[in-house]
C-alpha cells in the first residue's frame, strides 16, 4: 500500500479528519453518486437490521464476488470510507454489501440493546445470511469498532470461520479496547471526537431508554463525558457486561490474534490518535494467518493520497486486493459493465 503522505496533509488529526469530511471517493471525472438499495431483515430476537446493497455491474450480479463492509463507531453507508469501498467495488466488479449495526441505519432499533465492539455473535448472524447471497466465500472489511468485531468472529468461529468468508480485514481496528478508551478520553481526542461520539450515542441512548424504561441508569449516562463513562452507563449493563474495564477486556480482540485461523489483514498506522502505537500488536503475537500493515501515517480511517484536496481509493484498491490474492480471486474476471 503507498503510503507517500501528502505534503499539505500532516499530522494524525489532520489525516483522520481530512479524509472523513473532504477526501473524494473516486476519480474527478466520476460524479455519478453511489447508489444503495436497503433490505430490512427481522432478527432472531425480533428487532431487525438493515443491510444497503450495490449490486455487481455485471450481467449476472448474483455470481459475482460479495465485498462486505461492516462500519465504524456511530457510521453508516454514507462513512466516506463506506463511500470509497462502495465505489472501489463496482470499479473490480464486485457486488457489495454493508449491513447497519443496530440504530445506526437512521432508525431506532426495537430490541433492549443497541451494539459494541465485541458483537461477534451478531456478526456471525450477519455474515451467515449473506453468505446465502454469494456463490463463493465473502470478502469482509471491518473498520473500526466493526473492524475489532470482525476479529473477534474470526477467532470465535476458529475452523468454521472459512466456510463463511474466504478472508477478512480490519482498518484501524481498536484491538486492545483499555488503551483506545483511555487515549480518547485525554485531549484533543477527549474535547473533539468523544464530544463528536456522545452527541450521537446519548440521544439514541436515551431514546432505548423511553423504549424500556429501567435498562440503565439515566443521570449516570446524561453526565457521561467521555467513552469510558458511557460504557459504563450504558453498553456495559446493556450488553451484560459488568463494567467497561470486563467490557474492554472480552470485547479486544488482540489477546486472541494468535488463534486467527482464516486469512486476516490488520491495517492501523503507527499516528492513529485514536489508538495509541505502543498499543499495536506486535507480528510474533499473532498467528502464521495474520497480516499486519503499520504504516507510520494515515491518520484514523484516513490514509488519504495524491493532491488537494486528496482521494480516499488507495486503502480500498490495496486492502481488496489482498483480499483477492487470499481468496485466489482474479478480479479481471469481473469485470465492470
Amino acid at each position: 500500500m503507498n503510503t507517500v503522505v501528502p505534503w499539505w496533509l500532516p499530522g494524525g488529526h489532520l489525516q483522520t479528519i481530512w479524509p472523513a469530511l473532504h477526501a473524494r471517493h473516486a476519480s474527478a471525472k466520476d460524479t455519478t453518486p453511489v447508489s444503495y438499495r436497503r433490505e430490512r431483515w427481522p432478527t432472531p430476537d425480533g428487532d431487525f437490521i438493515d443491510v444497503d446493497w450495490q449490486d455487481a455491474p455485471c450481467p449476472t450480479p448474483s455470481q459475482a464476488p460479495l465485498l462486505v463492509l461492516f462500519h465504524g463507531l456511530e457510521g453508516s453507508s454514507q462513512s466516506h470510507y463506506a463511500l470509497a469501498f462502495a465505489r472501489h467495488a463496482q470499479r473490480c466488479g464486485l457486488a457489495y454489501a454493508v449491513p447497519h449495526f443496530r440504530g445506526c441505519s437512521g432508525e431506532i432499533n426495537r430490541a433492549p440493546r443497541a451494539y459494541h465492539s465485541g458483537d461477534f455473535e451478531e456478526i456471525g448472524w450477519i455474515l451467515q445470511r449473506l453468505r446465502q447471497h454469494a456463490s463463493c466465500p465473502l470478502l469482509v472489511v471491518g473498520v473500526s469498532l466493526g473492524g475489532n468485531a470482525v476479529l473477534r468472529w474470526a477467532q470465535e468461529a476458529g475452523s468454521q470461520a472459512a466456510q463463511v468468508a474466504s478472508a477478512v480485514a480490519s482498518i484501524s481496528a481498536p484491538v486492545d479496547l483499555a488503551a483506545s478508551g483511555h487515549a480518547m478520553g485525554h485531549g484533543f481526542n477527549r474535547w473533539v471526537y468523544t464530544r463528536m461520539f456522545l452527541r450521537s450515542m446519548k440521544p439514541k441512548a436515551m431514546l432505548k431508554l423511553a423504549q424500556h424504561p429501567g435498562l440503565f441508569n439515566a443521570p449516570k449516562l446524561l453526565a457521561a463525558r467521555t467513552l469510558y463513562e458511557f460504557d459504563n452507563a450504558f453498553t456495559a449493563p446493556v450488553h451484560g457486561f459488568k463494567n467497561t474495564a470486563d467490557y474492554w477486556q472480552k470485547a479486544s480482540s488482540k489477546p486472541h490474534l494468535a488463534r486467527l485461523l482464516l486469512p486476516s489483514l490488520l491495517v492501523n498506522a503507527q499516528n492513529d490518535p485514536f489508538i495509541p502505537a505502543a498499543s499495536l500488536p506486535p507480528l510474533g503475537a499473532a498467528s502464521r494467518h495474520v497480516s499486519l500493515w503499520q504504516p507510520r501515517h494515515g491518520g484514523h480511517v484516513g490514509f488519504s493520497q495524491g493532491p488537494w484536496p486528496g482521494h480516499a481509493q488507495a486503502l480500498p484498491e490495496a486492502v481488496v486486493q489482498w483480499l483477492a490474492q487470499q481468496s485466489n480471486l482474479n478480479l479481471k474476471a469481473f469485470p465492470h459493465g
